[in-house]
């Protein structure tokens, strides 16, 4: 290899691994942004709630009226847009509003301010706000409080069916109220936990291999008690058939039968689930 090649191939060398350490440097390197992020979470009940946010400061400015200024479409924060996330649905000062993330952008006003939730997230600035992607529109008042220097959200008077979310900066606060309706949530996850499938599948197996039939009522029953639908009341008419429970599996396929027949689709096995039944009062 002459000198030249090998001066090349030195200064490849050198240029590809500047590039690789400018590289990691760029995906690495981090410096301080003016406005810190920050995030905050709550819980209500079992609804999780989180507020994401850049944090400006005062720095000694009059924020309300000029840097914020009043009837103009406000990101509320700095840098991107404040995001709020809700894996329930929730009612915004009793407003319904599905689970989701929304980006929350205010219009300040000196009396009233107008919330927006907007299923825009992306926006980083009130001109590039689409007021077509709103989700809610809420009118609240601020109210006077302590001077506090970064802009941050807090939550307040929490309890297991609501709470207050209050946005602070300078001299006022900002407060809006999320009720949820913990009750019926609980109920909804547990009975998608609960779910009749699972002891439907054990006494079904029970049922087509002729085996553990005792244990496979009891599994029917639990599954029958969690929700009673075709499926699981066909196959209690077999097993109590199998049983020498004739009137019962009498009684449980003819309901099987009127649940078939309320189902938008026949069952698959619904004409021998009938053929079943008749042989069964002509024994």
């Amino acid at each position: 290899m002459s000198l030249n090649t090998r001066a090349v191939s030195s200064f490849i060398i050198i240029a590809l691994f500047i590039l690789t350490m400018e590289n990691n440097l760029a995906q690495n390197f981090e410096t301080p942004r003016p406005s810190q992020n920050a995030t905050v979470s709550q819980t209500v009940g079992v609804t999780h709630i989180t507020i994401d946010y850049s944090s400006p400061g005062v720095k000694d400015r009059t924020i309300w009226g000029e840097l914020v200024p009043f009837g103009k479409v406000w990101r509320t924060g700095a840098n991107e847009v404040t995001s709020i996330t809700f894996d329930d649905p929730v009612k915004i000062n009793g407003n319904e509003l599905p689970a989701g993330t929304y980006g929350i952008h205010t219009i300040p006003g000196e009396t009233e301010w107008e919330i927006i939730f907007s299923k825009d997230t992306e926006v980083d600035a009130g001109s590039n706000y689409d007021p077509e992607k709103d989700a809610l529109r809420i009118k609240v008042k601020p109210e006077e409080a302590q001077f506090i220097e970064r802009m941050l959200f807090i939550f307040t008077n929490t309890t297991n069916i609501k709470t207050t979310a209050n946005l602070w900066w300078e001299k006022l606060r900002v407060p809006f109220d999320i009720e949820v309706s913990t009750q019926e949530i609980v109920m909804a996850k547990a009975n998608d936990r609960l779910s009749w499938r699972p002891s439907f599948q054990a006494a079904n197996y029970c049922l087509t291999n002729d085996v553990n039939l005792e244990q496979g009522m009891k599994w029917i029953e639990a599954s029958v008690l969690l929700d009673e639908v075709y499926w699981n009341t066909r196959v209690k008419a077999q097993l109590q058939n199998k049983l020498d429970m004739k009137n019962e599996a009498i009684a449980n396929m003819e309901k099987a039968i009127e649940l078939g027949a309320k189902m938008e689709n026949a069952p698959f096995d619904y004409d021998r689930m009938k053929e079943l039944l008749v042989e069964w009062n002509a024994q």
